[in-house]
């Protein structure tokens, strides 16, 4: 099934098209804060779209960078998406991510045990702090 293109399409509406953001007005949301640029620069959620245009979207502390293939009006699978997107990320970025992701260690404790004393909340600090 060959899916139409649209010529003229609002990023915000794009960005939730291709599964960047659950919602549109996530993406509206995130444009607004400034946490979405195109090749660069800082935009309106009503930008238009083009081919080629390389879109970054800041989700601290990593920037993933997105090229756009196509433009997709409605929302479709996200086996469909692939087709209209290419996720160009520096690999510095998804080493960042990886890292924080595997370092996010913290104190473990057991369920059910409640709050800290001020003693254990201290030794956590602590071990949070040799991290």
């Amino acid at each position: 099934m060959q899916l139409k293109e649209v010529e003229n399409l609002r990023i915000d509406k794009w960005l939730w098209a291709v599964r960047l953001f659950k919602t549109r007005s996530q993406a509206t949301e995130a444009i607004k804060k400034g946490r979405v640029l195109i090749n660069g620069d800082k935009i309106k959620p009503s930008r238009i779209i083009k081919k080629g245009e390389v879109i970054d979207i800041v989700k601290p502390p990593v920037t993933f960078s997105y090229r756009v293939l196509g433009i997709l009006g409605k929302r479709q699978s996200a086996k469909i998406v692939v087709d209209y997107i290419k996720d160009i990320t520096k690999p510095e970025e998804l080493e960042r991510l990886a890292l924080i992701k595997a370092g996010n260690v913290t104190a473990y404790r057991e369920k059910g045990m409640g709050r800290p004393t001020k003693k254990e909340r201290r030794e956590i600090d602590d071990f949070n702090d040799e991290w």
